[in-house]
């Protein structure tokens, strides 16, 4: 096969990885959306819990969903760089969209001094809306980057592209 054929054979693989991982990522975020949604409605308008608590509730729930289902389902053909790096690194980029969105849900509760479980939930939406797009773009090359999963009893990290295993005599 010429260099053509393998580049159009390489493009299409990535399309297709591509088209998956989206597929799964969609699928993950629309069941921890509606999660989240389920959460802070219930906390906020059945129970009676404060705005801000019932999304940090609500945020908690959907992103131990999203961790397991991300992992072992949408980014499940990517390199595996250790349990405990994938996960630190996944909780401080939803820490850091959590925090955007209760930004958001805390400007529209207090100093638009909006009380609406209607209007709250809008603002919820567009908080989570903003939140997948920042998700998306990170995971993909930050937490699960690409590469080839390891083969049996080899480390996890030394199939990541431009990762030098401690003592392997490169770099």
């Amino acid at each position: 096969m010429g260099s053509r054929g393998r580049l159009r054979r390489l493009l299409c693989d990535g399309e297709r990885r591509l088209v998956r991982e989206l597929g799964a990522f969609g699928v993950v975020g629309a069941a921890c959306f509606v999660l989240d949604l389920a959460v802070f409605h219930l906390l906020y308008a059945h129970f009676g819990t404060g705005a801000l608590t019932a999304k940090l509730v609500a945020g908690l729930v959907s992103t131990t969903l999203a961790f397991l289902g991300h992992r072992f389902w949408s980014f499940a053909r990517r390199a595996r760089t250790g349990l405990q790096r994938e996960y630190l690194r996944f909780l401080l980029v939803n820490v850091a969209t959590l925090l955007l969105s209760l930004t958001i849900v805390g400007i529209v509760r207090y100093p638009l001094a909006q009380e609406s479980p209607l209007v709250l939930q809008l603002a919820n939406v567009g908080a989570i809306a903003t939140g997948t797009v920042i998700r998306w773009l990170v995971y993909r090359h930050w937490i699960f980057p690409v590469g080839t999963p390891p083969a049996v009893g080899e480390p996890a990290l030394a199939a990541v592209p431009g990762h030098t295993p401690a003592g392997s005599g490169r770099g």
